[in-house]
């Protein structure tokens, strides 16, 4: 074991210069910052806005068994989302090829601009994601699966 001297590490500036997925895991740890704000819509995915900053936003997600999002992309925006309790499905649509992660509570997932996947809730629990978005917002632009020339843009 060895100390490092505080002057040896380069610290962020901000809580912005973090990955975004530094940012979910944080505040997924610090409920008191979203959980007046979950809700559950049985019609539709439930979302409110925790945070909004120059560089980023940051979203929480309620998700009823049988909720999901159409096949999409976030346009120019990177970002990722933290799982906070439930399980939930990613389809990765990159090209003709489709790739499931089935993911629960703890785990999360990373995008870039161009990434088109979709999410969905196949379990019997409700679902809550923190999702940290940057460059471009939340923006959502929908795609079709098509199996012989892969995801292709709804535009």
């Amino acid at each position: 074991m060895f100390a490092v001297p505080e002057n040896t590490i380069a610290l962020p500036q901000s809580h912005a210069a973090l990955h975004p997925v530094r940012i979910a895991l944080d505040m997924a740890a610090r409920r008191e910052r979203w959980a007046h704000l979950l809700r559950y819509d049985p019609d539709s995915r439930y979302s409110a806005l925790v945070e909004r900053t120059g560089e980023q936003e940051v979203w929480l997600m309620g998700w009823l068994p049988g909720q999901h999002t159409d096949l999409h992309d976030h346009g120019p925006s990177t970002g990722a989302f933290t799982l906070v309790s439930g399980s939930l499905t990613e389809i990765v649509a990159p090209g003709r090829t489709q790739y499931l992660h089935h993911l629960v509570a703890g785990q999360s997932r990373v995008f870039g601009p161009d990434y088109v996947h979709q999410v969905r809730n196949d379990g019997p629990d409700p679902a809550v994601t923190i999702h940290v978005y940057r460059g471009g917002g939340r923006t959502m632009r929908p795609y079709r699966f098509d199996p012989v020339d892969g995801a292709t843009a709804a535009r």
